[in-house]
């Protein structure tokens, strides 16, 4: 495993803690900016797994393995969805929410894991230009989850400084995915374009499931869509330069 690949899940995670670090110095988010932040996210997201995971689970396989694993990304993170206790995002600014924040980390965290290894996988395919792509655009998501993560707990009268500290734990196992990925990527290469397409299905479902009907929640539809799709735009720019 190059050490390239090492710092650069390093870094593209740490950027859960770099979200983070605004709630201490920031008193109020709009509704209007929680929602414009979770739509761009949304654009961002559904641009990486279109033009980046998909499109590399076909060149490495076929349609078949492409169908398999997005579903088992789906069923994964459905399944979690429906066993795991968790408060939603939208939850982020209601204060004195009687949800645990253990459970509340805990389901991040699992959101986290496909991110993770979204990341590793895709150093560990045969395309060079892939990994930094999806680090790249990983990272610049993990910014506004990790704000919001940090902004959930710091509501429920826990300390600035801890809030920080644990959206910060979401991302070092984000971290620990990415290596993994990396580690069963290089032993297991016929795996590859499974955990490309099973990271599409679970950023897919993470998108539809939370992050648009979130966005939608406070009244804010038109400005969450036009965030949306610049989100998306960026992406697809950040796409064709790193290329």
């Amino acid at each position: 495993m190059e050490s390239f690949y090492v710092w650069s899940i390093v870094i593209s995670s740490f950027c859960t803690t770099l979200g983070a670090l605004p709630v201490l110095f920031i008193r109020h988010l709009s509704h209007r900016g929680k929602d414009s932040l979770l739509a761009f996210t949304a654009g961002i997201m559904v641009a990486a797994s279109t033009y980046g995971l998909i499109p590399s689970a076909l060149k490495l396989s076929n349609v078949y393995v492409l169908i398999i694993g997005i579903l088992i990304g789906t069923c994964v993170l459905l399944f979690l969805e429906i066993t795991v206790p968790h408060q939603d995002l939208d939850n982020a600014n209601h204060q004195h929410h009687n949800g645990s924040v253990f459970l509340f980390l805990v389901a991040m965290s699992l959101h986290n894991l496909p991110e993770g290894l979204s990341v590793g996988m895709s150093y560990a395919s045969a395309y060079e230009d892939l990994g930094p792509l999806v680090s790249f655009a990983i990272g610049l998501q993990n910014l506004p989850e990790g704000f919001l993560v940090a902004l959930y707990v710091l509501l429920q009268n826990i300390s600035r400084i801890k809030a920080v500290l644990y959206a910060s734990i979401t991302g070092v196992i984000e971290c620990c995915a990415g290596l993994i990925g990396v580690y069963f990527g290089e032993s297991f290469t016929s795996i590859i374009p499974y955990g490309l397409a099973f990271s599409a299905g679970a950023m897919l479902f993470v998108v539809y499931k939370e992050l648009i009907p979130e966005s939608h929640g406070d009244g804010n539809e038109r400005v969450s869509t036009v965030s949306f799709i610049l989100g998306f735009i960026v992406m697809i720019v950040l796409t064709h330069a790193l290329r």
